[in-house]
């Protein structure tokens, strides 16, 4: 370990125990480690004991570990911060990793993880320092969503290292796992939470209507075009729009988004005059990328310019750990928006929740728990209030379409055959589920 960067590290946690096994830890591996139990205390131990490294927990009595973090990174920049805590929830990650946080650990803390950053972090400040480059000018991560999990961490983390950026985004995942939350997401912590956030779904749309919505049109463009009309791209001004499904689209419509990421400038639909735009564009698809580039189905070109940086979103089958935690928020909202009086549900039922397979992943649980809300007389929700089939077959037909037809059939059945109730629960009109019943049936 060089002399130039001091190897010192001041721990703050209000955790007694567990400062004593950091230090212990931290102390072994050659750091010289001093600990306190508040930020207060830290922020006075601070100027004497010139740590290189700061590791703290967010909730303490008094300052909090986020306070600790903003008043360290806006006076004091030679020293990083690792910030820690228990309550994994999204917007403290972003919140930390916007405030210049080194990293962000989960509760309970592997002292074993705690070295490897504090090597990472001195090493780095030292590479940074023989290049003659202040170690916080480095261009490098800073680092509503629910989840415990590791990946779903790193995912608020680079949420929270975007926010002051303009990259293009791609983010990839299964129908169903919140995709386009996670572009709210990015946009919401922005720089420019303010300007509009506009999210198109590429499949709903012809080539013709998605360019008319992208790029705007003007009078007498194509059929039915009776005025000119500015397109999203001009609208969104420095907002976000959001491109779900991109995998989609047409070759000749991705040549045309290609040039706007290129160029920043578009033709409206029947224009000869281009149009600038300063909008981020965020894309998101659950279609296997590669495939179709080798299929000549997708610009390897526009691949790479969407993908500036990629958000690999995990199914909710990989991480069952988090389907109670989602439950309970889910129910809160449920409640809220419906009025109905469903406080918990039972332990019968979170067991069939987190043996499921989820195929339509968080929108389905939502979807189920909505459903078993209604359907339950009482405060809480049993097994048999869920619709859930029991068995999921991963080499049968895994196709959208079979997935609905059986959800519906499903539904049909625990309503007792009546279709205006089914209809219900399904959250469709009658009419729409007699059309689903006779394309099934043919």
């Amino acid at each position: 370990m060089s002399n130039s960067i001091a190897p010192r590290i001041l721990v703050v946690d209000d955790d007694v125990d567990g400062l004593a096994v950091l230090k212990t830890r931290l102390a072994h591996a050659g750091y010289e480690v001093e600990t306190v139990e508040s930020a207060e205390k830290a922020l006075a131990r601070v100027k004497a004991f010139a740590p290189g490294l700061i590791v703290t927990d967010v909730r303490m009595s008094g300052m909090t570990g986020l306070e600790l973090l903003t008043r360290v990174r806006s006076s004091m920049t030679d020293i990083e911060v690792v910030v820690m805590t228990a309550h994994d929830d999204m917007q403290t990650a972003v919140s930390a990793m916007k405030s210049g946080a080194f990293d962000f650990l989960v509760k309970p803390v592997d002292p074993k993880a705690v070295q490897r950053l504090a090597e990472r972090c001195f090493k780095e400040r030292e590479l940074a320092a023989a290049e003659g480059t202040p170690a916080d000018a480095e261009v490098r991560p800073r680092s509503l969503l629910i989840g415990r999990d590791p990946r779903m961490i790193e995912i608020y983390k680079t949420i929270g290292a975007l926010s002051s950026t303009r990259a293009t985004v791609l983010i990839r995942g299964e129908t169903g796992t919140g995709k386009e939350v996670i572009a709210r997401a990015i946009h919401e912590n922005s720089e420019h939470a303010m300007e509009p956030f506009i999210a198109v779904n590429c499949t709903a749309l012809t080539d013709t209507l998605l360019e008319s919505e992208l790029f705007g049109h003007v009078k007498g463009a194509f059929t039915g075009a009776a005025g000119a009309r500015k397109g999203y791209f001009e609208l969104a001004g420095q907002g976000t729009i959001f491109l779900d499904e991109i995998g989609d689209t047409s070759p000749e419509f991705q040549t045309k988004l290609l040039r706007v990421l290129q160029e920043r400038r578009f033709y409206p639909v029947g224009g000869e005059a281009p149009r600038t735009t300063e909008a981020r564009v965020i894309a998101a698809t659950h279609q296997p990328i590669e495939k179709l580039i080798e299929e000549e189905r997708f610009r390897e070109d526009l691949y790479f310019r969407l993908k500036v940086v990629e958000i690999q979103v995990p199914p909710l089958r990989e991480r069952r750990g988090d389907i109670e935690i989602l439950a309970a928020a889910m129910l809160g909202r449920i409640r809220e928006e419906t009025n109905r009086d469903v406080r918990k549900i039972s332990d019968d039922a979170m067991a069939r929740l987190a043996a499921y397979d989820w195929p339509g992943n968080v929108r389905e649980l939502e979807n189920a728990l909505l459903r078993a809300a209604i359907v339950a007389r009482g405060t809480v929700i049993g097994a048999d209030h869920l619709m859930l089939e029991d068995a999921f077959d991963p080499n049968g037909d895994l196709s959208l379409s079979r997935a609905m037809d059986r959800h519906v059939q499903l539904v049909l059945r625990r309503a007792g055959g009546d279709a205006t109730l089914a209809a219900k629960l399904l959250g469709i009109g009658k009419k729409e589920l007699d059309r689903r019943l006779s394309e099934a049936g043919d």
